[in-house]
């Protein structure tokens, strides 16, 4: 192939690819994966249901799916699972939408010199990869080899990427959900709230939420315990610029104006510690920096507070106290989804700080303590390389814990990143299950980093836009039809459950095992993984842990054992609950959270906020038949005095712009007085532009797109970009 100077997207509609039809049942290898789905399909006649977990967000909900002569047909929640208890949210249960999505990546597929994309087998596309990267690791390193990746599946391109000796890999949602967010906890307790977040929304008489968008994000088990509590008739608080689904179960709705949060949290220590409405037991025992904190916060009074946030001050002081007066039985939600507005860690140290104050921490009403069940290591050899990054990010970050993709971003392009040379470290990208130009902000610049790079893969199942910039295309499975790494998260019930093939793969694709120990293979790598199939790896795991994959089928997919409350410990340099923060002080950074004002939009422009609906994982699921027949589109909702300023009226379809002049495509307006008058509001997630995605192309508007600008967050480098104003055209 020759060398692509210049990657032209290519719009995956037919006519850009080259001998589809022929390749599409001939492009097999003699050493296809030997996936079994799971103990009872080892035959594809008769009826089975068979345990897994879900993939289609984070939470790893236990699914049991009935199978029926070889094809899934029905899936549901397993009542043997903790974080499921046999319920599954609109996503889960429409996993099957996913699976038989009939615009699936059906075979390999590379780039030409003419800019298309022609149908090839297993052996050249994977023959062509291997020998691009070998060139690059010989020419600048095996560290000039960037891992983007997000979910379970990645674990065997991890795998491979150490074994290759590069350590340079990043995924978004540490710079865009929860990065911020664990590392202010972390900062104040010495560990975060939890990936399923160790919350007691059952037993809590009182919750206050920042933004936390339950019932429109469906995260099952929390979800489940935010509804029994509100049954048991907990009380709730929130604060969020829109009156969300929340909001409307809620005693008190705070429409706080965007990006003053830290100001109303301020205000609230303030009510807490100078009416003495904290767990003075809690502080004394396990606290360090109380009267610097009483300090801190004298003058940052609910009077303070109200011009900042266009609250009321007597609503700051009422919610307060009502925070403080159930305690021990009160909690502030810790939230994801974190990256806003530059100051996101230190937003989520005030946050940590309340519930310190709440005597939250370690309580079975706020943050409990989970125990968990260890997975023994599979006994992988000792890599040849030791593994190295292409730059430091601690160097820009001091407080970070992990490398923002934005770095890796700018790092592809010559001269742009900070302490690299002129020569951009990075010349080759393998991308895994994250669809960049959806997933962060900017999606231009990536489109200007592509240019730089001479390599680009790209391991999907759908045709998603980053896609369109590849040079390789490989056709991933879908959680329904692979063996991944065991589930064991830190819960109040410590299990481990099984993700197994409940199908074979369908068409030509291949589960991302088998894709990285086939590089690794051509990479002369192939010792590193010692094993013919991932489901060995499983099964070994389970014995160590007196169990087999045999047994885990017959228990129900999932492995329990009886909980055992941690200690009281805290990770942190004092060892006690750190109120200020001397690591924040020598790093240069302010020890306690401070307010400090963002730029609010010009005449005429509104802040734009994005989030989203239950039926859908943001772009992942906007494809879906089943769950596009409960949500089709997204809507902009716009406050009625905007609308009528603007003459406008629901229904309508309008375009967007941002300051850059960045326009949408055309989405429907909501007129609603449910949200202030200086934002608007879009779930994010549509407005997909791949003709190939033939059900969700050109539907709804793609709030990403208009995501031109972010604020850095200095400590750990999340992205805010809650800080784009947008107008209509």
């Amino acid at each position: 192939m020759a060398r692509i100077t210049r990657r032209k997207f290519i719009d995956l509609t037919k006519s850009a690819i080259l001998g589809g039809a022929a390749i599409a049942g001939a492009a097999t290898l003699m050493s296809e994966p030997a996936e079994s789905a799971g103990s009872n399909t080892d035959s594809n006649s008769g009826e089975f249901v068979i345990p897994s977990y879900c993939d289609v967000c984070f939470m790893g909900c236990g699914i049991n799916v009935t199978v029926k002569n070889g094809r899934a047909t029905k899936i549901e929640g397993n009542p043997a699972h903790p974080i499921s208890r046999g319920k599954l949210c609109p996503r889960g249960a429409g996993g099957l939408g996913q699976l038989y999505d009939p615009d699936r990546l059906k075979t390999p597929l590379m780039r030409t010199a003419d800019n298309k994309f022609k149908a090839v087998s297993w052996d050249e596309a994977l023959d062509y990869v291997a020998d691009k990267m070998k060139t690059i690791m010989d020419t600048h390193g095996p560290e000039s080899l960037a891992l983007l990746k997000h979910g379970k599946g990645a674990a065997p391109f991890v795998q491979l990427w150490h074994a290759i000796g590069s350590k340079t890999e990043g995924h978004p949602s540490y710079a865009q959900c929860r990065g911020a967010r664990d590392i202010g906890w972390s900062l104040t307790f010495g560990k975060g709230p939890g990936g399923v977040e160790r919350v007691g929304l059952d037993q809590a008489e009182v919750v206050a939420f920042i933004g936390g968008h339950l019932g429109e994000n469906m995260h099952n088990v929390t979800v489940q315990d935010y509804t029994t509590g509100l049954r048991n008739g907990s009380r709730h608080i929130v604060v969020d610029p829109r009156y969300s689904t929340a909001a409307s179960k809620a005693e008190h709705w705070l429409p706080i104006r965007p990006g003053t949060d830290i100001a109303l949290l301020l205000a609230w220590t303030h009510v807490l510690i100078y009416e003495d409405l904290y767990d003075k037991a809690f502080i004394e025992k396990y606290a360090t920096g109380f009267s610097e904190l009483k300090e801190h916060v004298e003058y940052t009074t609910p009077e303070w507070a109200a011009p900042y946030t266009g609250l009321n001050a007597d609503d700051i002081r009422q919610t307060a106290r009502e925070l403080g007066a159930a305690i021990p039985n009160s909690l502030l939600f810790p939230g994801r989804r974190f990256a806003w507005y530059g100051d996101d860690t230190q937003r989520a140290r005030a946050m940590a700080i309340i519930n310190a104050l709440l005597g939250a921490w370690g309580n079975n009403c706020g943050v409990f303590l989970g125990d968990k069940i260890k997975v023994p290591k599979y006994p992988f050899p000792e890599a040849h390389h030791k593994a190295k990054a292409a730059f430091d990010s601690k160097e820009k970050y001091p407080l970070g814990t992990s490398t923002p993709v934005q770095d890796i971003i700018d790092a592809t392009i010559p001269g742009r990143f900070k302490g690299a040379t002129q020569n951009a470290p990075i010349k080759g990208w393998m991308i895994y299950s994250t669809n960049l130009m959806r997933s962060v902000p900017n999606p231009k610049l990536i489109e200007e980093a592509v240019q730089h790079l001479d390599l680009m893969v790209v391991v999907e199942t759908m045709p998603a836009e980053i896609t369109g910039y590849a040079d390789i295309v490989l056709p991933d499975t879908t959680y329904l039809e692979r063996f991944d790494v065991l589930n064991a998260p830190e819960w109040r019930e410590p299990f481990v459950s099984i993700r197994q093939p409940v199908v074979k793969p369908l068409y030509q694709s291949r589960p991302s095992w088998w894709i990285a120990k086939q590089i690794a293979e051509r990479l002369g790598l192939g010792d590193q993984f010692n094993y013919g199939n991932f489901k060995e790896v499983v099964d070994h795991q389970l014995k160590q842990l007196g169990s087999s994959l045999k047994d885990i089928n017959q228990k129900g997919g999932v492995l329990k054992k009886a909980y055992v409350k941690p200690a009281m410990k805290f990770k942190t340099p004092s060892g006690k609950v750190e109120l200020y923060s001397k690591k924040l002080a020598r790093a240069g950074f302010d020890p306690m959270p401070r307010f400090i004002k963002h730029p609010e939009p010009p005449e005429n422009y509104y802040r734009l906020l994005y989030g989203r609906t239950p039926q859908h994982t943001f772009s992942r699921t906007s494809n879906n038949a089943m769950l596009l027949e409960l949500f089709p589109e997204n809507e902009v909702w716009v406050n009625p005095y905007i609308a009528r300023v603007h003459g406008i009226r629901d229904g309508d379809d309008v375009v967007l712009k941002n300051k850059n002049g960045v326009k949408s495509n055309r989405i429907k307006v909501r007129v609603t007085k449910r949200i202030r008058q200086d934002c608007i509001f879009m779930a994010h997630g549509f407005g997909r532009t791949d003709r190939r995605l033939t059900k969700s192309f050109d539907v709804g508007a793609d709030d990403n797109g208009l995501l031109t600008k972010y604020e850095l967050d200095p400590i750990m480098g999340s992205t805010g970009s809650q800080v784009n104003f947008v107008t209509f055209v």
